[in-house]
């Protein structure tokens, strides 16, 4: 039996940030991670220049930069034969804190790694199998199956950093959906020796779905894609012979003339990753001391490529409230309260981009709604400039912790 003041499940971006915050507080912490570290993610691995604010503020700004591809100074689009630039939202932290993209395998490593030299306590590879309410908090059973070992543990708080995309029998976790022609599912890969513009992060619109590409780490670049299940399906009787996400990456090639120029010498580095289907939105609020971060709060379409950015932040938001209510909230007192302050804070600084984002994925996948936003962006490029600003690519909104 092993006891803590605060159980994380989750050691992705919003998991590690819990507990790398809390445990530098004072708190001692548990960090339960299933998979081995490095491990390569679906993700667009873009990261804003909001929280590259936040780990300067963590310490951390500096090993980031290091590691990470070069800064993002243009939001563009490749649709068909249009293929536009525009400026990025300026930082407000200044012209050096453009957003930039690093590996998953890179970024949840070094986040992982801040948490344990902090003093967290990392379960890894262990599995929450069961999580059940006592008096004085949670109990929590976690299995290693590699080892068959089980284990117990107590904890005053829970926090889920689990992500949406695998449903469970955890209260935090989402069940499983009835299939939908419109569920959309994700694709990711790097590639080298590409040609795409050193500063530029397109989104790419193709029938069917939506996608974007970034320089990465190591001179790759990252292309990663959301296609809807209907589409796919055509896509792969189109292509019999091929995987599903090469099938996906030739129908994008020809639907975009900016993909195909990139791609043209390119080679892929390592397979394809695919995952699905994402569940885009808003969670439900909980206020018995399990509290919700990063995907497992609210989930925007990747189309606006915040995922990481609002993992980070949605993490900084909750523990700076808890934290500065330590003495309570480790005394069994006023959980409900700060849930609903937490569940306000992050409404008023993530509603608009996930609303933001399902506006944009909503005209992205519809063939003659993404025609028309092409042209009008094509009259107006600074438009997107615009859009980066909703999506959350400057240093608003404001991420008050009242």
């Amino acid at each position: 039996m092993k006891s803590y003041d605060a159980l994380v499940i989750g050691a992705g971006p919003a998991g590690a940030t819990a507990a790398f915050m809390l445990a530098r507080a004072g708190w001692s912490v548990a960090l339960i991670e299933k998979a081995r570290f490095p491990r390569r993610k679906v993700c667009g691995e873009f990261m804003s220049a909001t929280s590259l604010s936040l780990l300067r503020e963590f310490g951390l700004a500096a090993s980031y930069l290091a590691q990470a591809g070069p800064p993002v100074r243009q939001i563009g689009l490749y649709a068909g034969d249009t293929m536009l630039a525009a400026d990025m939202p300026l930082p407000c932290d200044g012209p050096d804190f453009y957003g930039r993209a690093l590996g998953r395998e890179h970024f949840d490593t070094m986040m992982l790694n801040a948490a344990a030299i902090s003093g967290a306590a990392v379960w890894q590879p262990w599995t929450l199998t069961d999580l059940t309410r006592v008096a004085d908090g949670y109990t929590a059973t976690a299995v290693a199956k590699e080892e068959r070992k089980s284990a117990t543990l107590n904890a005053r708080i829970v926090i889920a950093a689990h992500g949406s995309w695998e449903p469970g029998r955890l209260p935090t976790q989402c069940q499983a959906a009835v299939p939908r022609a419109s569920d959309l599912f994700a694709f990711k890969a790097h590639f080298c020796n590409c040609g795409l513009p050193a500063a530029l992060m397109p989104l790419l619109l193709f029938p069917g779905g939506y996608g974007g590409m970034v320089h990465s780490d190591g001179g790759r670049v990252s292309l990663s894609c959301c296609i809807r299940r209907d589409r796919l399906a055509r896509c792969r009787r189109e292509h019999p012979n091929t995987k599903a996400a090469d099938a996906i990456i030739t129908h994008i090639r020809a639907s975009c003339r900016g993909v195909e120029n990139a791609l043209a010498d390119a080679t892929r580095d390592a397979a394809w990753l695919s995952a699905g289907p994402i569940r885009p939105g808003i969670r439900a609020f909980r206020d018995d001391g399990i509290f919700a971060v990063g995907n497992a709060a609210g989930e925007a379409h990747p189309l606006v490529a915040e995922g990481i950015s609002m993992a980070i932040q949605s993490s900084w938001l909750l523990c700076g409230q808890l934290i500065a209510n330590q003495r309570d909230i480790l005394a069994g007192r006023g959980t409900a309260a700060l849930a609903r302050e937490y569940a306000a804070s992050w409404r008023r600084n993530f509603a608009r981009r996930v609303h933001a984002a399902a506006i944009f994925a909503s005209l992205a996948t519809r063939p003659l709604a993404a025609a028309m936003a092409t042209a009008l962006l094509a009259r107006a490029p600074a438009m997107l400039t615009v859009g980066a600003y909703l999506g959350g690519k400057s240093q608003l909104p404001i991420l008050a912790r009242s």
